[in-house]
């Protein structure tokens, strides 16, 4: 159940931390963790990128950048097209403030679908993040984080004006911190979810589960596992995901298995979900292409004063390179 609860139901249950102190809910956040530390020892015994056969996306490294914008810009300017503000479930108010706010965002969206001179407005939406505060509260925002992270990337690398579709020349150095930026704030969104919609509302998650029960994909297959069981579970899942995409490691194997469950959900949420979830889709096919290129994919699971996870290549892997600047293949208009 990686759905947003809040944007297809109508009540708003205040925090209770109580459920997220059940001896469930602690095992569940504690697999999680042990779950995430596990992957990255795993992943630093295997090559990098650890799935080769998907090397050929890895073509798509320079245009990364432009995927991301587009992703974000169409997220924003559907967004404010229906009075939302960032997420689906934050209402625009019918004020000045609201009106301003509405404003920033459709005009953030064109600028970055348009994919020109793109840095000012990657700032523009890392400050909708504060602004936003003032109006809804930081966690609602913090819950949108992955759509903040995507701002951070193109702020630290956005596309290259002067090249075919702004396609960017791989330095592995800004990569490396562009990409831990999209991680951490992808990571953090999911984790702050996986409390506020299920470990510490749990009435708001099993109201969306009386509404669409199809998601207890447990029982489905015959289990015996209570809806709120189930809200353990779910939560258990996102913070998981969370860790391993902050972490980085086999970021093609991570993004292909959070996929299922993301993608799955369009089909019983439709429009809302796909206009929601644009952002964490940009933001995983940013992973899983850098993720599956010799020169990135080590940058993908950096984290400062760790390093990266993934053992070296045997000598008859292919070369990667290691420092400076690697030219962009040529692009077409």
């Amino acid at each position: 159940m990686l759905a947003h609860a809040l944007w297809f139901t109508d009540v708003l249950p205040p925090l209770d931390w109580a459920f997220a102190r059940a001896p469930l809910s602690l095992l569940a956040i504690g697999l999680a963790v042990v779950g995430a530390l596990v992957w990255r020892w795993v992943a630093a015994r295997l090559p990098t990128p650890e799935l080769g056969f998907l090397r050929p996306l890895g073509r798509l490294g320079p245009f990364v950048p432009r995927l991301l914008g587009v992703h974000a810009g169409v997220s924003l300017l559907a967004q404010a097209s229906r009075f939302e503000y960032l997420v689906p479930a934050l209402e625009l108010p019918t004020t000045w403030w609201g009106a301003g706010l509405g404003i920033l965002e459709g005009v953030v969206g064109v600028w970055l679908i348009a994919g020109w001179r793109v840095r000012p407005a990657a700032w523009l939406l890392v400050l909708a993040g504060p602004l936003g505060m003032l109006g809804y509260g930081i966690v609602p925002i913090l819950e949108r984080a992955d759509l903040l992270g995507i701002g951070l990337f193109l702020a630290l690398l956005p596309p290259d004006d002067s090249r075919p579709l702004g396609a960017i020349r791989i330095d592995l150095d800004r990569i490396r911190r562009a990409v831990l930026g999209l991680r951490v704030l992808v990571g953090v969104a999911l984790i702050v979810l996986a409390f506020t919609e299920k470990l510490a509302r749990p009435d708001l998650a099993l109201e969306f589960l009386s509404s669409y029960p199809a998601f207890n994909i447990l029982q489905l297959v015959g289990l015996p596992i209570s809806d709120l069981q189930f809200v353990q579970f779910a939560a258990g899942v996102e913070i998981l995901f969370g860790l391993l995409l902050i972490s980085g490691a086999a970021p093609q194997s991570v993004v292909l298995v959070a996929g299922v469950p993301f993608n799955a959900t369009l089909f019983f949420l439709g429009a809302t979900e796909l206009i929601g979830h644009l952002p964490i889709y940009g933001a995983m096919l940013a992973l899983l292409i850098l993720g599956s290129r010799d020169d990135t994919a080590p940058g993908c699971s950096w984290l400062p004063g760790l390093g990266t996870a993934g053992r070296p290549r045997t000598p008859d892997e292919p070369p990667r390179a290691v420092h400076g600047v690697s030219e962009a293949p040529s692009a077409s208009h």
